[in-house]
């Protein structure tokens, strides 16, 4: 496995930990962040997941589900980001 699928592996692992709440959002987006910066993707990618995680560590600002925040679909989105972003580091092989 190339080493950005084994990053894009890394950040799903993190988001499923988050999500179940062992790991703190903060540290996710973090990691998020970061890892993300090391991938060899479009621009449009970057952009994409900076405004998703913009919008995560905004609506912790909320408690719960909010009706201009709803962090399961900012999740959900995330991981279909990440979806995408295996996908075209695939065809980049």
């Amino acid at each position: 496995m190339s080493t950005a699928l084994d990053t894009l592996t890394r950040m799903t692992d993190s988001l499923t930990a988050c999500t179940r709440g062992a790991l703190p959002q903060s540290e996710m987006i973090r990691q998020w962040r970061s890892d993300a910066a090391s991938l060899p993707l479009p621009e449009k990618f970057g952009t994409v997941l900076g405004n998703l995680l913009d919008r995560i560590e905004a609506s912790a600002l909320f408690s719960e589900e909010s009706c201009s925040f709803s962090q399961k679909d900012l999740f959900a989105n995330l991981q279909l980001w990440a979806d995408k972003a295996r996908a075209q580091c695939l065809k980049a092989e």
